[in-house]
């Protein structure tokens, strides 16, 4: 069913909610609030042991609950980084995509086969790629946000932190059903569901999901020109010409999940798990945010950054020929199958998360932030990508000769990801330059011939892992870990070449599609291979003691790393590949110390959690231009050595009865102590940036929500006012040979967010309104400047109002 067919009749739907809801003989009363003194205790698996409190666990996490998820009204995964401090979030230009950063590293690009230096997680399963990192957030149990290197305990690609979320499980023996409404600014309408079904004894089923749909918030108004001297399709008047003030970049998701739990006994159950996206959201547009005379080639067009809100002036061509099909908009396609086990085995539990997730993606889009008339610009990166993982753990506790008590954790994690990637790409701009009348005779070769370049991988990785824990007093413990990974990766690639010079001379019909020029069998002509393997150890060691009054406190030293990378980009100059071109970057390591104390002070009305973090990482992978003389790509590169140091704290407050406070800061001094690369690929360093500002690395950070509540009538009234303070970063370095600032950013920003609820007594349902980003900041979100040609800009929400409604009911079998 298509999102807007249903999302014409939310009425009859939100009334048979309510009807539903409105049974008091099938509602199950939660404990009224203020029943409990103090702060909810919060337990968490952080250790990836038993849930242990947050208060004694030695990790600097945030956890965060289904409640708090609903109050923060979020649109996706992203929204979350307000609660927690030294975590930033953005998107890679142009694209729907997470870029995660935390403790002074994160990811800028959309490359496909670069690994985040933030993990995502959704019940054990590690999500393999950005494109999809941005979950939606219904149905959530919790998240833990774990910050600095967990590789011991979660692997590879954590150097900055992990991401682990879990989901709701089914209910052997309860009926339930939950509805929520959001009608919102942007065209913007959400419906989201859950119902959990007992099916006999041993059986339980759950199903959840969510229809997203939205006009968007950017407006095509990109004006175009004057370039009368370049543009053969130009009037020779020098006109300007104007985009048509349509919205765009608006949502068409649906995502669901469908769990069925079998517990024959209390000492197993199983999960067996279908996860569904279907997204056909609008290709996202950007915003032209070339400088005037800032020395990129779009200056010379006249084609720089429009005055006034940005926002306002994006573009996209909507192209569809040329295989194309813009107007499809960026669709993401995901089938999951997971099965999560669960042995409890005298004082053991045996876990095994066994996995298989197919995601397609085909990206089409206008890089330019330029309406037209020719695609200046014009690509799409379709990618399809399986991946299989299996993890098996066994943990418990244990009392040794010595008479130490403690607990561990270990076990084996094997994953095996294939993609296969395309993009094409008309760059119409050749044609401004007069190559297509100087090199073929035709002034608008260019802008009707595409060009195409594939590779793909094959990644396999296993690790041993095993971590324990010494109780050497009732107060102190001694814990460490270590973790083995083998990883091989083969890669195979043809440089760029226009369509037509395929083996055969294809066809754009012939062709079909951009993923069929993958088939290195039927065209196999300058196709490069490699592979590469690695062997990385990773550790940590921490001491704790437990002061037993409230005072927690830990050191931890833990070292962790990214993967080394092939790139999907090598072969864009047309050029062919050179063995040193088409080599992979090697792993990126991190060696981190943290100390960190946890405080629950004021008859546990008052929580403070700091940490203090200090890291260096080595081999640095860093996005850089590649210069062939005419021709340039952008790469990655081990190009720098990083440090960085800084301090965390969050808070959480019970004033009053009626008044709660909840808070954090972030502060990170980071430093290049290297930033060298050879860009050219002919074996000497040709550039040196070690004297610029660490991208992706924000000095301050700082949030902080008051939340006031009352008892009206039966329920509750929640009255919450949130400021989310960001300061500006560079978000990546493409343009190698400008100034520092060229560099693409994202933007120092103020969001003042405020929302009015009511809950009634028994938790059957509630009505929200809330305001985003009430002060209408516009800032950026992700910035790439494109070579040296132009820069690409993205944009965070402007101010938007929404209100929500939502009904439940649960009842015994």
């Amino acid at each position: 069913m298509k999102i807007r067919s249903l999302a014409a009749r939310p009425s009859r739907a939100l009334a048979l909610a309510t009807a539903l809801a409105a049974q008091p003989l099938l509602a199950q009363a939660p404990a009224a609030p203020g029943d409990e003194e103090g702060l909810e205790t919060i337990t968490v698996i952080a250790t990836r042991r038993d849930a242990t409190d947050v208060q004694t666990t030695p990790v600097a996490v945030t956890a965060i609950n289904d409640a708090t998820v609903g109050e923060l009204v979020t649109n996706d995964l992203g929204d979350i980084a307000s609660l927690v401090p030294n975590f930033s979030t953005g998107k890679p230009a142009g694209f729907n995509a997470a870029a995660f950063a935390m403790r002074g590293v994160g990811q800028t690009s959309i490359i496909v086969y670069a690994d985040a230096h933030v993990g995502v997680a959704v019940d054990d399963f590690v999500i393999p790629h950005i494109q999809t990192q941005a979950l939606d957030l219904f149905d959530i149990e919790q998240i833990e946000v774990l910050r600095g290197p967990q590789g011991t305990l979660f692997g590879k690609n954590t150097t900055g932190g992990m991401v682990n979320v879990r989901t709701k499980r089914p209910v052997l023996g309860e009926w339930g059903f939950e509805f929520q409404q959001r009608i919102a600014s942007f065209g913007r309408f959400e419906e989201r569901f859950a119902a959990n079904i007992p099916l006999g004894e041993m059986f339980a089923l759950r199903a959840s999901g969510a229809f997203i749909d939205s006009d968007g918030f950017y407006e095509l108004g990109a004006e175009y020109g004057p370039v009368t001297s370049f543009d053969p399709l130009h009037p020779a008047n020098g006109t300007t010409g104007q985009g048509n003030g349509k919205d765009a970049g608006g949502d068409d998701v649906f995502t669901g999940r469908v769990k069925l739990l079998f517990e024959p006994s209390e000492n197993f159950r199983g999960v067996f798990t279908y996860e569904l996206l279907d997204d056909s959201s609008d290709s996202p547009p950007v915003a032209n945010g070339t400088k005037p005379g800032s020395g990129f080639l779009w200056n010379a067009f006249g084609l720089t950054r429009d005055s006034g809100n940005p926002i306002k002036h994006a573009a996209t061509t909507d192209r569809d020929g040329l295989l194309l099909n813009m107007s499809k908009g960026h669709r993401v396609d995901v089938n999951g199958y997971y099965l999560n086990l669960d042995w409890d085995i005298g004082e053991y539990q045996l876990h095994s998360v066994t996995g298989y997730r197919k995601q397609d993606s085909r990206l089409p889009s206008t890089y330019t932030g330029e309406v037209g008339p020719n695609s200046l610009f014009d690509a799409t990166r379709d990618d399809d990508r399986k991946t299989f993982q299996q993890e098996l753990r066994l943990n418990g506790g244990f009392e040794n000769l010595l008479g130490l008590r403690g607990d561990f954790v270990g076990g084996f994690f094997y994953q095996n990801d294939e993609t296969e990637f395309c993009v094409l790409q008309v760059l119409g701009f050749l044609d401004l330059l007069g190559l297509g009348s100087a090199f073929f005779g035709d002034p608008t070769f260019f802008d009707n011939n595409p060009q195409i370049l594939c590779n793909k991988q094959k990644a396999e990785n296993w690790a041993l892992f095993f971590d324990t824990t010494f109780n050497l007093t009732d107060q102190l413990s001694l814990s460490g870990g270590f973790r083995w990974t083998n990883e091989r990766k083969r890669w195979a690639g043809r440089n760029q070449v226009f369509v037509f010079l395929l083996d055969g001379n294809p066809t754009l019909s012939d062709l079909g599609t951009p993923l069929a020029a993958a088939d290195f069998d039927r065209f196999p002509t300058g196709v490069v291979r490699d592979r590469e393997q690695w062997g990385e150890p990773t550790g940590r060691v921490t001491l704790a003691y437990d002061f037993e009054n409230g005072i927690y406190t830990y050191f931890t030293y833990a070292h962790g790393f990214k993967s080394g990378a092939y790139n999907d980009q090598t072969g864009t100059t047309g050029v062919a590949i050179t063995p040193l071109a088409a080599a992979p970057t090697d792993p990126e390591k991190a060696d981190s110390f943290e100390v960190g104390v946890k405080l629950d002070l004021l008859d546990n009305r008052l929580r403070i959690n700091a940490a203090g973090f200090y890291v260096k990482y080595s081999d640095a992978q860093r996005d850089l231009v590649a210069d062939f003389g005419t021709f340039q790509e952008t790469r990655f590169f081990n190009a720098a050595e990083v440090t960085a140091g800084g301090i965390e704290l969050e808070w959480n407050a019970m004033l009053t009865d009626w008044l709660d406070l909840r808070g954090n800061f972030g502060w990170i001094e980071s430093d290049y102590k290297k930033f060298e690369a050879d860009t050219d690929f002919d074996g000497d360093v040709d550039i040196d940036l070690s004297d610029r500002d660490v991208n992706r690395s924000v000095p301050l950070q700082a949030a902080g929500d008051i939340i006031v509540h009352h008892a009206l009538g039966s329920g509750e009234m929640r009255y919450s006012v949130g400021v989310d303070w960001e300061d500006e970063a560079p978000f990546v370095y493409n343009a190698n040979q400008f100034r520092p600032d060229l560099d693409g950013i994202t933007d120092r920003r103020t969001l003042l967010n405020a929302s009015i609820s009511f809950t009634d007594a028994e938790d059957r349902y509630f009505a929200r309104v809330y305001g985003r980003n009430l002060t209408d900041e516009i800032y950026r979100v992700g910035e790439l400047p494109v070579g040296a040609l132009w820069t690409m800009s993205y944009y965070g929400e402007p101010r938007a109002f929404g209100i929500e409604l939502g009904v439940k009911f649960r009842a015994d079998d």
